[in-house]
């Protein structure tokens, strides 16, 4: 049993990445990302493009892509690509197994929650909507790093979320699948929970004080739920 997170301030905000950790997006999005890497003459499979490209923005990738087949892509290369995943989104999307009776047991513990993710606000939107998880993200709890211009791994998404919560970045937690977004959490000085398979390996970077690596979604509310009991009695 994982034991409580340690946060260095009182629990007060959960901050949830969207792809991967809500929406079982990842997956579907680097194949697709795969698959025009190669229609531009890259040799990836599905599998390491996953591995390059999960929890990075658009216009990341089209600047990995770039280097990696030497030459510049059409300027509007990232705009296509995030319109054809929107697109793709709104036939396929599903929930990360679990997140929507997980969000249930967040709400029930009183703790309010914000999305920050380096997908667009309007693509969130479109994955919420169609996995019936709109009920727990307003539009005002949803934050996009992307449409920030300050992608992850840099704090300023988390860092947002936490401003307009009212609440110090020591207070919130961060629940992220990607190494890219977990070292956006420990750069923002927030604890993490990382959600990833046992026999995945951890970020570099990894383990962070304070924090903590679960391997499903049902493990994270009875989680919080100790560390707001241990909080209670320190």
């Amino acid at each position: 049993m994982t034991t409580a997170l340690d946060p260095a301030g009182q629990l007060k905000l959960v901050i949830f990445d969207c792809d991967g950790v809500l929406v079982d997006s990842e997956g579907p999005s680097c194949r697709a990302t795969a698959e025009f890497a190669r229609s531009k003459g890259m040799s990836i499979s599905d599998e390491e493009a996953h591995q390059r490209f999960a929890g990075m923005a658009l216009p990341q990738i089209v600047t990995e892509l770039e280097h990696e087949i030497g030459h510049a892509l059409p300027a509007e290369t990232a705009v296509m690509l995030r319109e054809n995943l929107v697109q793709m989104m709104q036939k396929i999307a599903e929930p990360v197994g679990g997140a929507p009776e997980m969000l249930a047991g967040v709400r029930s513990l009183g703790l309010p929650v914000r999305v920050g993710s380096n997908s667009s606000v309007r693509e969130m939107e479109i994955k919420f909507e169609k996995t019936g998880m709109s009920q727990y993200f307003q539009e005002n709890r949803v934050h996009s790093a992307n449409d920030m211009g300050c992608p992850k791994p840099a704090p300023d998404v988390y860092l947002y979320a936490a401003k307009v919560e009212g609440v110090l970045p020591e207070s919130c937690v961060v629940i992220e699948d990607s190494d890219t977004g977990a070292e956006a959490a420990w750069k923002a000085g927030m604890a993490c929970v990382l959600l990833r398979p046992e026999d995945m390996p951890a970020p570099p970077f990894w383990p962070v004080e304070g924090s903590v690596r679960i391997a499903h979604l049902d493990e994270l509310v009875p989680l919080l739920r100790r560390t707001l009991e241990s909080q209670k009695h320190a």
